[in-house]
């Protein structure tokens, strides 16, 4: 697909297309293929005949055509035999969840959201799902964010899908008393696949932009249809705040930690925007422990992005945010992340001692973190042994020769 406006539509219009499709048809297999096959029709004529008039529309009565062109063949035209069942069917069944009756929501994109982040679904599963369905990423280039071969990523989508169909998920938003559940079954997933290119545990990149962008992009059309979902707000903040310093965290291929990046490589539109949508009225009021991890994680976040240097950085502030995230939301990388605070603020004895005990499996981090703050209070032994124990569990390849370094220069 080489045609520019055939990409440009794709990305914009790829999840209302299957929405609205999926709405008619209720067969998500029939549905995906039939506008993958719209889409290649297209690569071949569009350069040929001109783009459409109206481009979405043109894909959208090829992709029907499709789909009818396959009923017919199946034989099953006449008796509509969906593989998702609908509203009524899931009410005759006595079903406990149920399509909405159009009152709560309208935007059949966002029901296309909600079926893909159904609990039924495992996250890493519901991540690429979401980005195959709603976003449109081909299923090579999800593989490739993801780590793992296409067939691999091929056989995780086509899973998810069957499961799909043989658990009955609606494609439907649930009735009002779960629906925010949902929602932050849709924050977490959008910040799975972000934190998948933020900060990938293995492979040659530090960090992969594309996917953290899509991720982005994920959660700016859950939050076009739902503005204020407190969570997704949060959570967006979050993503911004931590995707503006993409550009300088990588100089020659090599990590530059956050002390020493060139700030005026951040992208501080995107910073001004986070900082927008932390003060709104959507965050003033109560909020749940997600929306609270999310928006506490962004004001920590905040503090370095608006600190003009790095010796300007609050960090009394920031031991204290972490402070409250930890009560909210309590986890090893949340108190691994507030030693490192607490060694700025208060001396390397001090974040040694807020280490003291903390270990996360498979993670060569609280090693890594040890390792400097040992070589920091001048226990060079200690540093090195540290170091070997970081290196050793290091699967990212520029975080690892960051170390080596690190460890040669004590």
């Amino acid at each position: 697909m080489r045609d520019p406006a055939l990409e440009e539509v794709v990305r914009q219009e790829w999840g209302r297309l299957v929405a609205l499709l999926l709405s008619q048809f209720r067969r998500l297999d029939l549905v995906e293929d039939a506008l993958g096959d719209a889409v290649e029709a297209a690569s071949r004529t569009w350069p040929v005949d001109g783009t459409p008039d109206n481009p979405a529309g043109w894909l959208m009565t090829a992709a029907k055509r499709r789909v009818l062109d396959r009923l017919r063949t199946e034989g099953v035209a006449q008796r509509k035999l969906p593989m998702l069942l609908t509203d009524a069917e899931r009410q005759q069944e006595g079903a406990r969840t149920m399509a909405d009756s159009g009152s709560l929501v309208e935007d059949d994109v966002l029901r296309l959201v909600l079926m893909c982040a159904h609990p039924a679904l495992a996250p890493e599963s519901a991540g690429a799902l979401s980005l195959r369905l709603v976003l449109g990423v081909p299923t090579a280039d999800i593989a490739r964010l993801f780590l793992v071969p296409e067939p691999t990523m091929a056989a995780r989508i086509a899973r998810a899908k069957k499961r799909i169909v043989g658990a009955g998920i609606p494609f439907a938003v649930p009735d009002a008393a779960v629906l925010p559940e949902r929602l932050d079954i849709v924050a977490q997933t959008t910040y799975l696949a972000f934190t998948a290119g933020y900060a990938p545990g293995s492979g040659p990149d530090l960090l992969r932009a594309d996917l953290s962008g899509e991720a982005i992009r994920l959660a700016r059309v859950v939050l076009g249809l739902r503005p204020d979902e407190p969570a997704l707000v949060a959570l967006l903040a979050l993503m911004l705040l931590q995707h503006s310093r993409r550009d300088a965290r990588v100089s020659d291929g090599r990590l530059v930690l956050l002390a020493d990046q060139d700030r005026r490589r951040w992208h501080h539109d995107d910073v001004a925007e986070a900082l927008r949508l932390l003060t709104g009225p959507v965050l003033a009021g109560p909020v749940t422990p997600l929306t609270a991890s999310y928006a506490l994680q962004a004001r920590i976040a905040a503090e370095h992005a608006t600190a003009p240097t790095a010796d300007d950085t609050r960090w009394d502030r920031v031991v204290g945010l972490y402070d409250l995230l930890l009560h909210v939301s309590p986890s090893p990388s949340a108190r691994l992340a507030r030693a490192v605070a607490v060694a700025e603020d208060r001396g390397a004895a001090a974040g040694l001692a807020a280490l003291e005990g903390l270990e996360i499996p498979s993670s060569h981090r609280p090693a890594a973190v040890r390792a400097e703050l040992l070589a920091r209070s001048g226990d060079t032994d200690a540093a090195r042994a540290a170091y070997d124990q970081a290196i050793a569990a290091c699967d990212n390849d520029v975080e690892r020769e960051f170390l080596e370094r690190q460890r040669a220069s004590l």
